[in-house]
């Protein structure tokens, strides 16, 4: 299951997705920590962290940041564990790998979340910070997640998802798709940048609904299977590999 349609106005089949995020992002890299950070109003450390928390990361766990970026998910982790060496990113783009590099002395895998090169049953946690639009099929990346996670262990998604009422969808569509792209722009002055916020908004947009991805979430094995959310804007998808 795709997370949203092909979207042809940036590549013209599915195929050539995969090619096109990771030139986004590898130019975009540079100016991501600063954009997130106050386009969120510096809240998204303590937001990660506590989420992270509540749904069960603890020190001693070995932990799979997935679409990792640049580590903004696996520093707010690396709060909690208190180890570097305990973290893993699996990360496609080069650019943003570097970024992480310069915060984080993890284990860097430079690799697509559909097919990780990564044993089974290696990992208590695994996290997704705000890339779950990205994946090409969502059942066949959840799978990967449930193969790559011991028994037990557990899995959170965080996204941001369109509102379902009409007040709510105007507000998120004027802040995320006209106001953030803008504003990018006009501080950085990169228009790579700009395109990529412009396509973060483009994938919020046209994902598919939270019901779709807690059946996907079940349809790879997984239970336990949830949906919490904050300010109606911020979803918490977590689940649980079997015992």
């Amino acid at each position: 299951m795709k997370p949203h349609p092909t979207l042809t106005n940036r590549y013209a089949t599915a195929e050539e997705r995969p090619a096109y995020v990771k030139e986004l992002f590898d130019e975009g890299a540079a100016h991501y920590d600063p954009v997130v950070g106050w386009g969120f109003l510096g809240t998204g450390s303590l937001y990660r962290r506590t989420a992270m928390r509540r749904h069960g990361l603890r020190p001693g766990m070995r932990l799979l940041d997935v679409a990792s970026g640049t580590g903004l998910m696996a520093m707010a982790a690396r709060s909690i564990l208190k180890d570097d060496g305990a973290i893993t990113c699996v990360e496609p783009s080069d650019g943003m790998i570097a970024q992480a590099r310069k915060k984080l002395a993890a284990r860097f895998v430079q690799s697509r979340a559909e097919s990780m090169p990564l044993p089974g049953g290696e990992f208590d946690f695994l996290t997704v910070g705000y890339a779950m639009r990205h994946f090409t099929d969502m059942e066949e990346v959840f799978s990967e997640f449930h193969r790559v996670l011991r028994p037990g262990g557990r899995v959170l998604l965080l996204e941001a998802t369109r509102p379902e009422g009409a007040i709510g969808s105007f507000l998120f569509r004027l802040y995320f798709g006209r106001l953030y792209p803008f504003l990018t722009r006009l501080l950085t002055g990169s228009r790579k940048a700009e395109e990529m916020m412009v396509y973060f908004w483009e994938t919020m947009d046209t994902c598919v609904r939270p019901e779709a991805v807690l059946a996907a979430l079940r349809a790879a094995g997984f239970t336990e299977v949830r949906r919490e959310t904050s300010l109606g804007v911020f979803s918490e998808y977590s689940a649980r590999k079997p015992v």
